[in-house]
């Protein structure tokens, strides 16, 4: 009862609230001066087109950057929340590397997402992200993680991602990609970072209710975001209220799992020394073990440190967020933008078929049309249009679309604004892959011919695409990323042929990650 009178009460005190705003601007009527920003109203700043276009947020947020002369503007809140938005590249690198140390994960940032992320690398600033990069970075530097991820990537693809595709093309059904693709990547993510393997990807797909949870969970996190009012979502939390209640139940089901692997490998560990012998795994958890066990005698100014299996808990959902929904969203795009532009697909197969023309011993030993390819690290180090077209997909479908930063002392950036202590810089990395002052004319266009200067495939500067984000926190896993979103296309393309609705236009939940909303079916035929 009392969520039904909430739900009732929340439209209302948004009329009243507008009531409010027309009698201000009857009665206290103003001239807008050309340069003001257009979405700055009187005591209510960006609440009403935000609560208009929350829906599309991330295309009305490319329009007003794309209006702006610098590719930025002031924004705030009802409550007093400041800001800027912005798709300026050299605004990016002032706060992202120049003045990296004034521009932290801010108080706002931290409060909404740590009921779900705690204090993991990804919420987490100071002593404790700094440590957390130590190890990762370790880890994801070595040679052994490399080939890891290169045998991990090809035995799932082989053993289960073939099998499930060849499965809907004989049996004439179609699936739903990105669901396939989020299992493919959850078991990647589990196997490299936990040493563990849920088999969620199995050729019968069986109902995950785990994988659907942690969707439920960062959906309902990042919908905190975007409350025109944000005191609502603190006020329905309290009161344990609709997607305050769903989140909290999905947080402990999320809780349930990281816990399951810690107890796990904890037992693993107390019967190895039993035996007197080392470890049995030198994965990432593993590592991050030990650290927990180090950091908690270090001088940390932070009187919460975590205990150990709350640290582990919130490294464990932090790196499943980022192993499972960035590299399955962005595959599901590619595959959907690569529908509408055969001559790219074309030239991506040929690519393949070139490299595989080498393998003469290989290739005569394997039966004609069969399914079993897989490349190795150099094969598909050598894949540079594949490459190309890939990091044009995510210029355009950035799996990452938004990025927040808050000041810690006052600071002017590269275009001019002044940026208060305590206010926020958004930075839009979807609008920045629209952005004609940057990309130009063609902006929109899929063309991954703009990657290359006479015919060698060249990196843009990570402060125009910052898919991977940039500076001293740029994603550690952007090696492992590509090698797992090259082997898959590749496998994929070779084997397959994938059809989707032309008719279909694809729209994109407000997440975390820029996931389709409602998936994407296609029907699979072999070549």
């Amino acid at each position: 009862m009392a969520e039904f009178f909430l739900d009732l009460l929340l439209p209302c005190v948004s009329l009243l609230i507008g009531i409010f705003f027309l009698l201000q601007l009857l009665f206290h009527g103003r001239k807008k001066s050309k340069s003001e920003n257009p979405t700055l109203l009187p005591f209510f700043g960006i609440l009403f087109p935000l609560i208009k276009n929350r829906h599309r947020f991330h295309d009305w947020i490319t329009e007003l950057l794309s209006a702006s002369p610098s590719n930025t503007f002031k924004n705030h809140r009802l409550g007093g929340t400041k800001g800027y938005f912005t798709a300026n590249p050299a605004n990016l690198e002032h706060v992202l590397k120049t003045n990296f140390e004034n521009y932290r994960k801010g108080e706002r940032l931290n409060f909404i997402l740590h009921d779900f992320l705690g204090r993991g690398i990804f919420n987490a600033n100071g002593d404790l992200w700094k440590m957390q990069r130590k190890v990762a970075s370790y880890e994801f530097n070595t040679k052994s993680l490399r080939n890891f991820v290169v045998e991990t990537v090809q035995s799932e693809i082989q053993e289960r991602l073939i099998p499930v595709l060849s499965k809907a093309c004989n049996e004439g059904i179609s699936i739903d990609l990105q669901d396939v693709l989020q299992r493919f990547t959850f078991d990647n993510i589990c196997r490299v970072a936990f040493g563990a393997d849920p088999a969620y990807l199995d050729p019968s797909l069986p109902q995950l209710p785990l994988a659907r949870i942690f969707g439920d969970a960062t959906e309902l996190s990042f919908a905190r975001f975007l409350y025109g009012m944000p005191f609502l979502w603190r006020i329905k939390r309290a009161l344990n209220l609709g997607s305050e209640r769903r989140l909290r139940r999905a947080i402990r089901e999320v809780d349930d799992f990281a816990m399951n692997l810690i107890r796990a490998r904890r037992k693993e560990i107390a019967e190895s020394q039993l035996k007197g012998s080392d470890s049995p795994r030198n994965d990432l958890l593993s590592r991050f073990m030990a650290a927990a066990n180090e950091f908690e005698t270090e001088t940390v100014e932070d009187e919460e440190k975590h205990k150990s299996d709350v640290f582990l808990r919130d490294m464990i959902v932090n790196f499943v967020l980022a192993g499972r929904d960035t590299s399955s969203t962005s595959l599901t795009w590619f595959f959907w933008v690569l529908s509408s532009h055969p001559r790219v697909e074309s030239a991506i197969r040929h690519e393949i078929l070139q490299i595989l023309s080498k393998r003469k011993v290989e290739m005569e030993a394997e039966p004609k049309g069969g399914l079993n390819i897989s490349f190795t690290y150099e094969e598909l180090r050598e894949m540079q249009y594949l490459h190309a077209a890939v990091c044009e997909s995510l210029r355009l479908y950035p799996p990452v679309p938004l990025g927040s930063k808050s000041a810690v002392q006052d600071d002017i950036l590269p275009d001019g604004s002044f940026v208060g202590k305590g206010w926020s810089i958004d930075y839009s990395i979807y609008a920045m892959g629209r952005m004609e002052s940057i990309w130009g004319a063609d902006c929109l266009e899929f063309k991954p011919e703009r990657w290359f200067v006479n015919g060698e495939f060249v990196a843009e500067n990570p402060y125009k695409f910052s898919a991977f984000h940039a500076g001293p926190r740029i994603c550690l896993g952007k090696e492992m990323a590509f090698i797992q979103m090259k082997s898959t296309v590749a496998s994929i393309l070779h084997s397959f042929s994938l059809g989707v609705d032309q008719s279909f236009v694809p729209t994109y939940a407000i997440d975390f990650t820029m996931r389709m909303k409602g998936g994407m079916r296609v029907t699979v035929r072999k070549r």
